[in-house]
């Protein structure tokens, strides 16, 4: 091997999916065909249509995974399987494989831990209005609440570096698993990148397992929870800040009396603007007391990231075991002659 010869990189294309017999075995061999040298897995959450079987048939690995939810199966494929690049895409065909080279690229040259692609057109998703008013929604609360570094949290087409994969927690256990994603990556501060990429619709027969409301609420929870993890600080000064608030409004009333007359008539209203002030104090100190810990638990994670190999290896060229050449040994008749 010539010293400027590159490193092949181990892809590992990874594909979540529950009854998507009618797209699947299409998705299998795009990416096959996209990526030739990328082993190409099936996660299948307890499927009943023959997604498995159709998976398997194209060419895919096809594992199971009983703990139903779209983040049981994402930590299940991130602890098992070892490779230098993983790709993630749904197998619903909304995504295209084709795309999967140009993420790989970005991947590398960038040197990024993740690359996410953004869906262009996602607002047309099967024409519901409730999808595409929720990915605004959750898009502006993110950057609101943990940073700028996404515009498409929610986007199921991702390439991730071992370092992200062997340093990611994931504990959702459902869609909500994306957003955990970006968390965690803001949280490490991590770099990442973004590349817009068509979103198409699903063909007939294929249906989106999304609930719009029961989903939707099931990331705002883990927003609250990522929140209350990550920015301890912020999360319970604000139940702080609320607490005093309210105790203030309980309490002015009674001290405008009590000055004017000298007596205090409203004693219990008195007892719970207290308690509400005494309240909005401990979470005040709670909120001193996680912040700290949750920085400590950053810094952990941070440690392990950075003693995982990096990406920067599979562009660098190998390294070429020069070797001294052996000396013949010394016979007799040379030794007489150097007498």
């Amino acid at each position: 091997m010539s010293a400027s010869a590159a490193i092949q990189p181990d892809i590992a294309v990874l594909l979540p999916c529950y009854n998507e017999a009618a797209t699947i075995g299409q998705v299998v061999r795009d990416f096959r065909n996209a990526l030739p040298d990328a082993r190409v897995y099936v996660y299948d959450n307890n499927s009943t249509d023959g997604t498995a079987l159709t998976a398997m048939l194209a060419g895919a690995t096809v594992v199971r995974e009983r703990r139903q939810g779209k983040g049981h199966v994402v930590r299940r494929m991130f602890c098992d399987i070892d490779a230098d690049i993983y790709i993630m895409a749904d197998g619903d065909g909304t995504y295209g494989p084709a795309d999967a080279e140009e993420l790989v690229r970005t991947l590398i040259t960038e040197r990024a831990d993740m690359v996410v692609g953004t869906r262009r057109g996602v607002h047309d998703d099967a024409g519901r209005n409730g999808h595409a008013f929720g990915n605004r929604l959750f898009n502006s609360l993110y950057r609101l609440l943990f940073g700028n570094d996404f515009t498409d949290i929610l986007s199921g087409y991702r390439a991730f570096s071992r370092r992200y994969v062997k340093s990611f927690p994931a504990v959702s256990g459902g869609f909500e698993i994306e957003t955990e994603m970006s968390v965690h990556a803001s949280r490490l501060k991590l770099p990442v990148c973004e590349i817009e990429l068509d979103y198409g619709r699903r063909p007939e027969g294929s249906h989106s397992k999304l609930s719009t409301f029961k989903d939707g609420f099931k990331i705002l929870w883990m927003f609250a929870m990522l929140m209350k993890e990550t920015r301890p600080f912020a999360f319970f000064g604000l139940i702080s800040a609320a607490l005093m608030g309210l105790s203030l409004g309980f309490m002015m009333p009674v001290l405008f009396e009590f000055f004017t007359t000298g007596f205090v008539a409203r004693v219990p209203t008195w007892i719970l603007a207290v308690t509400l002030m005494l309240t909005s104090f401990l979470s005040f100190t709670a909120a001193l007391i996680l912040d700290s810990v949750a920085r400590s638990r950053a810094e952990q994670l941070r440690i392990h990231y950075l003693t995982l190999p990096s990406l920067s290896q599979l562009s660098a060229p190998p390294k070429v075991q020069t070797t001294q050449p052996k000396r013949a040994p010394k016979t007799k008749s040379d030794t007489s002659r150097a007498a």
